[in-house]
């Protein structure tokens, strides 16, 4: 015989006291449940949820606060995407180990290739922005023009997404390159700013093995942190398994990020968890380092797929195009009394090799002063340091 058991609303009500108390109920940040297919997989340990206008601006590598993680914690977000040739593999490579990151959208980007955007977020991934053409020295362009570039980025991310309440109010400034107009303008909208506490150096001309260890050796430095990476290099994509494998190897867990909404309250913390033990007090600053350009598009060879080069050409401004030529002269040339070595350039006819992602080549004129250009080895290639009268 099927027994029936019926209660009144008093009855719920002190069923439902009694699960509270006995702390049944989940917390706001929570832990992630077993990835479908691999029972290995690093996962996503827990969600934490943040207030924008309690913490504008996070990331030790330019502001005294970080996200407030516990030891071997780390936080995973990506830059300068959508692009399909290298984004929709980052996705892959999360989707399989079942971690979630945050990524940090270009408008122009977004614009163009809204498919992969919905894609992001479909994913469970968190959105923010990080302006409509990604220009260089963010902080030093003219008011009008910069809020241009955070409201237009903003624009076409939430178009791709078709509601706005699918975009979170994160936003990270192109190369890092801060300013308190900008940072102004920013706080003015509600916006996040997000710097990070160490990156892997992945827009540079190093190999994926590289972008593996800075990620990996700057993490076991601090002990947690968010970490800066681009979905737009074909090395991060190839990075990217490594550094999660060893992640988990390493017994490090990834945290989630999302914003507050009335929905969802923040995840209760204390001052002192925002602060991170490498800071000396709340009011230190961590300057990002020297010789370093964040987020500088490098020039891919004019053999380059025409997604990457559609992605150089954006970014770049049009008296950029015009790259730097090279000067030849005889190798047995002396200067000073020294014989040049045969790698070295100086002064003499001018004979163009840069070339535009197009392949068209781009001269100069025969009549130039002197420069001296030695090669460096960068990766698998040589590429030439320009001069000092070289632009």
């Amino acid at each position: 015989m099927r027994r029936t058991i019926t209660c009144n609303r008093t009855t719920l009500l002190a069923l439902s006291l009694l699960v509270a108390a006995a702390g049944l109920t989940p917390p706001v940040a929570h832990a992630a449940a077993a990835c479908p297919g691999n029972p290995d997989a690093l996962g996503t340990s827990r969600t934490i949820v943040v207030d924008p206008k309690e913490h504008p601006r996070i990331g030790t590598m330019q502001y005294g606060e970080t996200l407030p993680l516990e030891d071997h914690e780390v936080v995973l977000t990506f830059d300068d995407g959508p692009l399909p040739a290298h984004t929709n593999a980052v996705l892959q490579t999360l989707a399989a180990q079942c971690v979630k990151a945050t990524f940090f959208l270009v408008g122009r980007m977004a614009k163009e290739f809204p498919q992969d955007v919905r894609r992001i977020h479909d994913a469970g991934h968190t959105i923010g922005t990080h302006s409509e053409n990604h220009p260089t020295f963010f902080g030093k362009l003219p008011p009008e023009r910069m809020t241009a570039e955070i409201d237009d980025g903003i624009t076409h991310v939430t178009a791709a997404l078709a509601d706005p309440s699918q975009l979170a109010p994160f936003f990270r400034i192109p190369g890092l390159r801060r300013g308190d107009l900008l940072e102004a303008e920013l706080s003015k909208r509600g916006l996040m700013t997000w710097s990070a506490d160490f990156p892997a150096d992945d827009w540079r001309h190093i190999s994926s093995t590289q972008v593996v260890n800075y990620a990996l050796s700057r993490l076991e430095a601090k002990g947690k942190g968010v970490l800066l990476l681009h979905d737009i290099q074909a090395r991060t994509q190839a990075a990217l398994p490594v550094i999660l494998q060893q992640l988990k190897a390493r017994g490090y867990k990834i945290v989630h990020v999302v914003p507050a909404t009335p929905d969802q309250p923040k995840t209760p913390t204390e001052p002192a968890q925002w602060v991170p033990h490498w800071l000396n007090a709340p009011g230190a600053v961590a300057k990002a380092p020297t010789g370093f350009t964040f987020d500088a598009p490098e020039i891919p060879l004019h053999r380059a797929s025409r997604s990457i080069r559609s992605v150089w050409l954006m970014q770049q401004k049009p008296a950029m195009r015009t790259s730097a030529a090279i000067l030849h002269t005889p190798p047995a040339l002396a200067l000073h009394g020294k014989k040049l070595r045969a790698n070295v350039i100086t002064t003499g006819k001018i004979q163009s090799v840069a070339r535009l992602p197009s392949g068209h080549a781009v001269r100069k004129s025969d009549q130039a002063p002197v420069a001296i250009a030695k090669p460096i080895k960068t990766g698998s290639r040589t590429d030439v340091a320009p001069g000092p009268n070289i632009r």
